[in-house]
């Protein structure tokens, strides 16, 4: 599937305050918490509790979210399909980087382990 201009475009433009409270009932449904949530945004983005709700708070959009972020290291390790979209193939750095996060709270209601959600490399 192919990701158009318009598409970019509205991702950008999406707020992350009017996502997150459906990543946290995603996550909870599935009987995970708010502090998992916040542990991979922390570990994709490098924003403690406190950053998260300040961009919570200005209404950011994802634009502005991830312009704030300093990216994990290991996020390129970030692969499948999210929302239709091979993210490896996306070739639109934020709206990649919008498709990371989406996995990693996908991964978190599927209920696989933290380790492997955050890439952690086997000793």
């Amino acid at each position: 599937m192919k990701v158009t201009p318009e598409h970019n475009e509205r991702v950008a433009n999406m707020k992350f305050f009017s996502v997150y409270p459906h990543y946290v009932t995603k996550v909870e449904k599935k009987g995970r918490t708010v502090a998992e949530l916040h542990e991979v945004i922390t570990w994709l983005t490098g924003f403690d509790d406190e950053k998260i709700q300040e961009l919570i708070d200005r209404k950011v959009t994802f634009k502005t979210f991830f312009e704030e972020a300093t990216l994990h290291p290991n996020a390129h390790l970030i692969k499948g399909v999210i929302c239709g979209y091979r993210i490896e193939e996306i070739d639109n750095e934020l709206t990649q980087k919008v498709r990371y996060l989406d996995k990693l709270i996908d991964e978190i209601a599927k209920g696989r382990k933290m380790e492997k959600i955050l890439r952690v490399p086997k000793s």
